[in-house]
């Protein structure tokens, strides 16, 4: 079995590829297309996808892999001890608006927790990856990777927030936090913002699916965060479904105990 290092750095071409392929997909001109959930879909959700569940399929045989789009289209491994999650493009209602809020998110999955993402952010080619025992990086255009970690907590905090998920209960939450220093992001870049310390909370109550958020969370993970459901416990993966409940991340897990509950 590869180690989470060999893995990762396997992967960032791969992910990098898939990135291109979306960026040719958005130069050539977007068509979208309904799915059976009335959700959106586009040829660079299919052609990044394609790219990545292959080199999986050559880099860790054997280990299942579960992908948005062939979820979607009726494949649906059942959770394992071991498993992968892809979304090879999430924010695709952004991708569709022209907008640069989206990602390419590929994680792996050891027994309920997230020991390895990467994120990519395909409109200015920046790459947040991490792994258990590895820590986590970010790495530039034309750059050498560097070491990311999470920020002890400001005062008052930033919370990062959704462009388009800005729920009533969400709203609600931040009148309770009070005073914050309010950021909008997209997708799951929400993560590497906590990730690489320039954020501090994100609270999400409208429903994700488990590839929206494992990426994201794996590198939280790595960079020193934390992430937590309504019972306080961390947050697990492999649900029923792969459908997530309202979560908490945090980049300084001491803030759990002065945040309000979700």
């Amino acid at each position: 079995m590869p180690t989470h290092a060999t893995l990762l750095d396997a992967l960032v071409p791969v992910v990098r590829a898939a990135g291109a392929a979306i960026e040719a997909v958005r130069a050539a001109g977007i068509v979208a297309r309904g799915k059976a959930d009335a959700s959106p879909v586009t040829d660079a959700d299919e052609a990044a996808e394609a790219i990545i569940v292959a080199a999986l399929a050559e880099l860790d045989p054997g280990t299942p892999i579960v992908a948005e789009e062939a979820h979607a289209a009726g494949h649906r491994p059942l959770p394992a001890a071991r498993f992968w999650l892809i979304d090879p493009l999430d924010g695709t209602r952004d991708f569709i608006a022209g907008r640069a809020a989206y990602s390419v998110n590929v994680a792996l999955v050891e027994d309920d927790r997230p020991v390895l993402g990467l994120v990519l952010s395909p409109r200015d080619a920046v790459l947040w990856a991490g792994s258990a025992g590895t820590g986590a990086f970010r790495q530039r255009p034309g750059a050498a990777p560097e070491r990311i970690a999470v920020r002890r907590a400001a005062a008052p905090p930033t919370v990062v927030v959704s462009h388009s998920h800005l729920d009533d209960a969400t709203k609600e939450y931040l009148s309770i936090l009070g005073l914050v220093d309010l950021e909008p992001a997209g997708s799951s870049l929400k993560f590497c913002r906590l990730a690489e310390g320039s954020a501090d909370v994100y609270p999400r109550y409208g429903p994700t699916m488990e590839w929206d958020t494992a990426a994201g969370h794996a590198v939280l993970l790595a960079a020193g965060g934390a992430m937590r459901g309504p019972s306080g416990r961390d947050f697990a993966y492999g649900k029923p479904g792969y459908r997530n409940g309202a979560f908490l991340a945090v980049g300084d897990a001491d803030l759990f105990a002065s945040l309000p509950p979700l």
